[in-house]
């Protein structure tokens, strides 16, 4: 992989730029951190601009439940299963009698796209070098058990997988479209350097058919210091994350809802980790020094209007009369 060329700067956001030299140089080190993974990235020239490509991992950090399609949208609405076909949170004993459910284990969004038997949680397949592979874990949910058998033909059925992402085959219904992701749990998206923040959200929430806007969201590079960096809509994501560097144990991409969320300064990240007796007094020593400032201030000014004052009396009594 060739990472010379020549000199010519890379737009990263607004009224930011980077040398497409240093961009490459930070390319070339994200690519052997990643060597042999699927997480390397490809770059091009594409009429003159250079353009790298690729799968960004971001991290799920969202506090509210999100809402997914009832259905896909050429998919023709059914009317709702009847209650002796669908339970929810239950299961039937022999003779129709309730079983307590066993504790549901985390569920992991799998491809749809994946062969049949790929659904199956206890598949432990290898998933082709490159493919996408979402990692959504279902936390908040009211589960409702499959239905036995199915009324779809195997065309409909391959139809319906090649359009959507599905948990454990599972697709969505009013019974469990609202939930929330697990804190913290990685899926990623195949992105370019060209796609800036509000295009790549709309692409994570149509990959997972979510109905929430995207305005609700916002992408933010997330360090272990504490540190919480928004990206506008002007940055480029991909851009961001080779910036950053591309060990996630220093710093992750994370989505995150934008009222939810604050930022953190470098400054202020420094302080949080502290206990609380030791940010005590760190504030009391900010204190002291204030103290002393505006005790130095008061000095200073209160001998300069000691100055001009003695001044206007000198003026005021004016020459000796002759």
């Amino acid at each position: 992989m060739d990472y010379g060329g020549c000199q010519y700067l890379v737009p990263c956001g607004k009224d930011k730029f980077i040398s497409k030299n240093e961009l490459l140089l930070h390319l070339k080190t994200y690519n052997i951190y990643y060597e042999g993974q699927n997480l390397q990235l490809r770059h091009r020239e594409e009429e003159g601009e250079l353009v790298v490509e690729g799968l960004l991992n971001i991290s799920w950090g969202l506090r509210r439940p999100i809402r997914l399609q009832m259905q896909d949208d050429n998919q023709r609405i059914r009317p709702p299963p009847s209650s002796s076909s669908w339970h929810s949170g239950c299961n039937l004993g022999a003779h129709g009698s309730v079983v307590k459910p066993s504790t549901l284990p985390d569920i992991q969004v799998t491809d749809a796209d994946a062969a049949p038997n790929a659904e199956s949680p206890g598949n432990t397949g290898s998933r082709p070098q490159g493919e996408e592979a979402p990692q959504l874990l279902r936390t908040r949910s009211d589960v409702g058990v499959r239905r036995r058998g199915s009324s779809r033909t195997p065309g409909e059925q391959r139809r319906l997988r090649r359009h959507r992402f599905s948990i454990n085959g599972h697709f969505y219904n009013h019974k469990t479209s609202v939930f929330t992701p697990a804190y913290g749990s990685v899926t990623n998206v195949r992105i370019n350097s060209t796609m800036t923040t509000p295009q790549v959200l709309k692409l994570l929430l149509n990959k997972f058919k979510i109905e929430n806007s995207a305005e609700e969201f916002a992408l933010y590079i997330v360090h272990t210091s504490g540190e919480k960096q928004k990206l506008r809509p002007s940055d480029y994501p991909l851009i961001a994350r080779i910036l950053q560097g591309p060990c996630e144990q220093v710093s992750k991409v994370f989505l995150m809802e934008k009222d939810q969320v604050e930022e953190v300064t470098y400054d202020v990240a420094q302080y949080i980790k502290f206990e609380m007796p030791v940010l005590r007094s760190f504030i009391q020593k900010l204190e002291e020094e204030e103290d002393r400032e505006v005790k130095k201030l008061m000095r200073k000014y209160s001998i300069l209007r000691l100055m001009i004052e003695q001044r206007l009396e000198e003026i005021s009594e004016g020459p000796t009369a002759m």
